[in-house]
C-alpha cells in the first residue's frame, strides 16, 4: 500500500507560464519549515524539467511526481 501524502501547502499553477510555476515553487517553498511538503500543480509542459532541475540543484527531496493527461503533481520535502 501506498503511503498518502498530505501536503502543508499547495500552489495551484494551471494555466500559469514558465517562469511562473518555477518562481512560485521557489518563493513557496522558502516559507515553509523543513520536513513539511509543498505539493505543486502545474500543466506548463516546461515546469517538469524546470522544478526537477530547482529540486536537484537546491537539494530538496521529490517524493512524488504524477502526470495524467496534462496535469503535473509534484510532492517536495524541504530539507
Amino acid at each position: 500500500m501506498t503511503e498518502k501524502l498530505i501536503p502543508d501547502k499547495t500552489i495551484d499553477c494551471v494555466g500559469l507560464y514558465c517562469p511562473q510555476p518555477l518562481y512560485l515553487t521557489r518563493s513557496t517553498i522558502e516559507t515553509l519549515n523543513s520536513g513539511e511538503i509543498l505539493e505543486v500543480i502545474a500543466d506548463d509542459p516546461a515546469a517538469e524539467e524546470d522544478i526537477k532541475r530547482f529540486i536537484k540543484r537546491t537539494g530538496h527531496k521529490l517524493l512524488k511526481f504524477e502526470k495524467s493527461d496534462d496535469i503535473l503533481k509534484f510532492y517536495i520535502k524541504k530539507t
